[in-house]
């Protein structure tokens, strides 16, 4: 699950990480008067969506009167944000930050994951910040700094030193260093964050280290623990069908292809996008029904899928295991007759009850392909949905 800057923010705050004073608006009017409070005379107006690169795309301004303010304020309220996370679709801005100036010294990039080839959770430092660390990383890794951290013995002050002096910190800049690294692991931890993300961090010319930007995603898994963290959700950045799809228990994400994919088991199912790609075909989502999916979960999951006007083709891959292979196939057919599917349906099933989900479908009266194998199932919907184009 991700939030929004200002929301990542406000958790750092309460962790007593340094961040920038700021505060929320809806409107150049209500800018203005954020700016009022927060003082000074120059002010940086921000985009509130779930992306980056948003300064890139013309959603981060730097004004310097309070006039400016509300003239960005009202320039990137409601505009829609294309940047190169949002794809050309973009997103609506629904919300804006304003936050105070700052006298930057220097940029500098911090981050934190799990690595799973260690199974440590490593922190990440850049003298190269203010930029996107992926590029950093392709022409320049020597400049990443990494630290595995050993899950028996948590952060310690030798990974804030190591961080710190591997990006040329030094005296009261590193001592500041090392406590917002601190910090920001033990918000990492007790939040469930699946990333922790700020570039920039900055050192400002008074010896100041802060988080100029923030980003932080959590375990959607871990969410029953952090219901603080689970408030934040903001619904109108996700999508319409994910959301549906996880009210049924479906695991659910959209892809850019035209292949709609229903399939039990997350492993199967990549692997199945994957065979799809392998044969010249595009697949359209994610689409995992899970080893207790019922009738009804099976007819929403085909709605979901169908909500998408780019499907060209449907592929059901069903393994069966826990799922039995007639259930699937009740469902399937179902669903067929209830949306009167248009567009071609292959189905590969395998497991328990194989041959009487196979009876149901033969015997069904519609026109759905069976298919041998996963490679033969591939095949078929690729053919498929390039006839149906």
């Amino acid at each position: 699950m991700n939030v929004h800057e200002y929301q990542a923010k406000d958790l750092m705050r309460q962790m007593n990480i340094s961040v920038l004073n700021g505060g929320t608006a809806k409107s150049g009017d209500e800018a203005v008067e954020v700016a009022k409070k927060l003082g000074g005379n120059i002010w940086v107006v921000k985009a509130q969506i779930h992306a980056g690169g948003r300064g890139k795309g013309g959603g981060v301004k730097l004004a310097k009167s309070l006039d400016e303010v509300k003239k960005y304020g009202d320039e990137i309220m409601g505009m829609n944000l294309v940047t190169h996370q949002t794809g050309p679709e973009g997103k609506q801005v629904n919300t804006i930050l304003i936050e105070e100036g700052c006298d930057i010294d220097h940029e500098y990039y911090v981050g934190i994951v799990l690595d799973r080839d260690t199974s440590k959770i490593t922190m990440m430092a850049s003298e190269e910040g203010g930029v996107e660390i992926e590029k950093v990383a392709e022409e320049t890794p020597e400049k990443i700094i990494k630290v595995g951290i050993e899950p028996a013995v948590g952060y310690t002050a030798s990974v804030g030193r190591k961080l710190g002096y591997g990006i040329g910190l030094k005296g009261d800049t590193l001592k500041k260093a090392m406590k917002f690294f601190e910090g920001l692991y033990n918000l990492y931890v007790q939040k469930d964050c699946s990333i922790a993300e700020i570039n920039p961090l900055v050192t400002t010319k008074s010896g100041d280290v802060i988080a100029l930007d923030a980003k932080l995603n959590f375990d959607a898994n871990a969410l029953y623990r952090q219901p603080e963290v689970e408030a934040l959700r903001d619904e109108t950045e996700e999508s319409a069908q994910e959301l549906e799809a996880g009210k049924y228990g479906l695991s659910y994400i959209s892809l850019d292809g035209n292949i709609g994919c229903l399939v039990n088991g997350a492993g199967l199912a990549m692997g199945t996008l994957d065979i799809i790609k392998i044969y010249g075909g595009e697949p359209a989502n994610f689409l995992d029904v899970g080893g207790g999916a019922t009738k009804e979960t099976v007819q929403k999951a085909f709605e979901i899928i169908l909500e998408d006007q780019n499907v060209k083709a449907i592929l059901v891959n069903i393994f069966g295991g826990i799922m039995k292979c007639d259930i699937i196939a009740e469902g399937v057919v179902g669903a067929a007759k209830e949306l009167s599917l248009k567009v071609p349906l292959v189905v590969r099933l395998e497991g328990t009850n194989v041959n009487l989900g196979k009876k149901i479908l033969s015997e069904s009266g519609l026109a759905i392909t069976p298919a041998d194998d996963l490679a033969d199932a591939a095949k078929k919907v690729v053919e498929a949905a390039k006839g149906n184009a």
